[in-house]
């Protein structure tokens, strides 16, 4: 009777875990939709150097995300990790972290429309891309407290039990984005300002159908005023650090490309580029999707102290990842010049030679990114931040930088592109060491009857 009461177990967390997974990627997938029409309709109204320009802002873009998800993730962490048997110790954090975020966010806005110009010159804008960048960059800045609140509130909801509705808020957000997108640019013809003004709107439609989990019968988070502790602040950013560094390595790797394809093909690689990386945010979406409809059921099966249950959910998160890379590079690989021809539609020569070689190169790297973000929102899920924090670091910098730089002088532009398989493979192996020590030792737990 045990062992069939396990085996329901089991099938039940199967059965959950594939519901927050499918619509974590459905939430995640619509937003990274979106950036790659955004992309499609730069590349209409300002040709290269609007893709030129767009690479060059992006990285402030994925501070903002990164922030949030700091936050996010590890506020929620926290949340789920005592809501069962200490609720009264994370109450209030919930709260605390928006008025955080909202008071930081008000703090950027006003240091990016002080040094402006310097931050554009420092991110690899030149004289041809400046002009663009510079108001562009200027609107973006507003939505800073808007995307920080964004991710903090969503991953609260999902790890109070409603994915459905934080997969609604971001499709919502998705489609007012390509609507305000299109009318922005193309009817008010406001060129780049019109997508700047679209991404500083939207998230604040997110979070609108993010409030609707008030009426939500099962809910156990509030929002009331709350002034920040900064004890639970620094707990929820240290489980969160790893996402942190992982969602800033994407801006980061993009400065560092940016630089090293300026010197090696102009305007015309980073535009390339731009392509390649606007192209990469939709499989890093879709593992974020995964890893994020793992970590919450891990969270909790941990928290009870059911490491098979954890185990189960890691186990389904890796199969439906692996799939998922599969399909992806499949697809890059055999399509990859009507793909590039989408976004060329300035018809750039220089343009379509590099992405279109570059694409099956870099998109190696497909099958060991998803495994990574899944390792990494693993770790955190079984409270071990220094191990994900880790991964991150060796991830997004200590490995990868000088990989782009080495590989760049070595090969030339393909050896750029090269730089990310080669770095991810090399973070699978660690991050595989990590998962399977911890898992062995909670098997000694349970040998030792502790």
């Amino acid at each position: 009777m045990l062992v069939k009461g396990r085996t329901c177990l089991q099938k039940e967390i199967i059965q959950e875990t594939r519901h927050y997974i499918f619509r974590n990627i459905f939430a995640y997938l619509g937003i990274s939709l979106y950036i790659l029409i955004d992309t499609l309709f730069v590349s209409i109204t300002a040709g290269e150097l609007g893709l030129s320009t767009l690479n060059i802002v992006l990285p402030v873009f994925n501070f903002f995300n990164a922030i949030g998800l700091m936050l996010g993730v590890g506020g929620s962490t926290l949340f789920s990790l005592n809501k069962v048997r200490h609720p009264e110790k994370v109450r209030n954090l919930f709260s605390q972290l928006i008025t955080f975020a909202a008071g930081t966010g008000i703090i950027f806005i006003i240091l990016f429309y002080l040094f402006t110009t310097p931050i554009l010159h420092l991110l690899g804008a030149n004289e041809q891309t400046l002009p663009l960048a510079y108001s562009y960059f200027r609107i973006l800045a507003w939505s800073a407290p808007f995307i920080m609140c964004k991710y903090i509130t969503v991953n609260f909801i999902r790890n109070d039990g409603n994915p459905s509705l934080t997969m609604a808020a971001a499709l919502t957000e998705t489609l007012s984005m390509i609507v305000l997108d299109y009318v922005l640019i193309f009817i008010f013809d406001l060129g780049m300002n019109g997508a700047a003004i679209a991404a500083a709107i939207a998230p604040t439609l997110n979070l609108v159908v993010a409030s609707f989990h008030r009426r939500f019968a099962q809910r156990t988070l509030t929002l009331r005023l709350a002034m920040p502790d900064w004890h639970w602040l620094l707990k929820a950013a240290r489980l969160g650090t790893a996402s942190f560094f992982n969602e800033l390595s994407s801006g980061v790797s993009i400065f560092v490309f940016n630089w090293v394809l300026l010197g090696l093909g102009g305007n015309p690689a980073i535009a390339a580029y731009g392509v390649i990386a606007n192209i990469a945010l939709v499989v890093i979406a879709m593992s974020n999707g995964v890893a994020l409809g793992v970590q919450p059921i891990a969270s909790r099966e941990f928290g009870k102290h059911n490491y098979a249950g954890v185990i189960t959910s890691l186990k389904l998160g890796f199969k439906v990842t692996l799939g998922i890379a599969t399909g992806t590079f499949i697809c890059l690989t055999l399509f990859r010049q009507p793909v590039v021809a989408v976004f060329n539609t300035a018809h750039s020569q220089a343009l379509s030679v590099y992405a279109t070689s570059g694409l099956p190169i870099y998109f190696t790297c497909a099958f060991f990114v998803a495994l990574n973000v899944l390792m990494m929102m693993f770790m955190i899920a079984v409270n071990r931040p220094r191990q994900a924090f880790f991964l991150s670091i060796m991830r997004g910098y200590i490995i990868l930088i000088p990989a782009i730089v080495i590989c760049g002088h070595l090969f030339g532009i393909n050896g750029v592109w090269a730089s990310v398989p080669i770095t991810e493979a090399l973070v699978t192996v660690i991050g595989t060491y990590f998962v399977t020590t911890c898992i062995k030792g909670w098997k000694n737990y349970k040998k030792e009857g502790i």
